[in-house]
């Protein structure tokens, strides 16, 4: 039997430890859209459902998996699941030729994301943006960065950003 597939976080952070504002991101950052697209294009992308109603619809050419406690929520083109474990799996048994299972977010599910993440994909936003929903401080004993790209602003992007992909050192918890 081969690995599970690898889960990877892939979130934009600021200078300050910013992911968003009032239910979505505050920033605009054309040129990290098309790395998220490129990057989550064919892989299963598990987010909540806030994060998933702030986008307003399904991602495609990916499974969207949408993690709420709502029984009864649904939304066309997507599947649902009670908890980030149940996403995985149900992830994990329908990714056909998917390279990692991507997290998209909201602040929440970054946070119960973070202990099983194998692999972060980080857009270090290089500014300090005002916001409510935070995502923790990257712990250089628990991630090492493995390759590290300046991007410099693009003509439909607010601030420049440095892309780090991370992957896990050890194993917590």
């Amino acid at each position: 039997m081969s690995d599970p597939l690898p889960v990877a976080i892939v979130v934009a952070i600021s200078e300050n430890g910013v992911i968003g504002k009032d239910d979505w991101m505050p920033w605009r950052l054309s040129t990290d859209m098309k790395r998220f697209k490129a990057l989550t294009m064919g892989n299963p992308v598990i987010m909540g459902r806030k994060t998933f109603e702030s986008i307003g619809k399904p991602l495609p050419g990916r499974l969207n998996i949408v993690i709420t406690r709502n029984s009864e929520w649904r939304a066309g083109g997507v599947a649902t699941a009670n908890s980030l474990q149940e996403a995985i799996e149900l992830a994990r048994g329908k990714a056909e030729n998917a390279r990692e299972i991507c997290i998209a977010g909201g602040g929440q599910i970054y946070s119960e994301a973070l202990p099983i993440a194998d692999r972060m994909h980080v857009t270090h936003v290089l500014a300090e943006i005002d916001g409510d929903t935070h995502f923790p401080a990257i712990d250089p004993a628990i991630w090492r960065s493995v390759s590290s790209q300046e991007v410099a602003t693009g003509e439909k992007d607010s601030h420049p950003t440095r892309y780090v992909v991370y992957e896990r050192t050890n194993r917590t918890g």
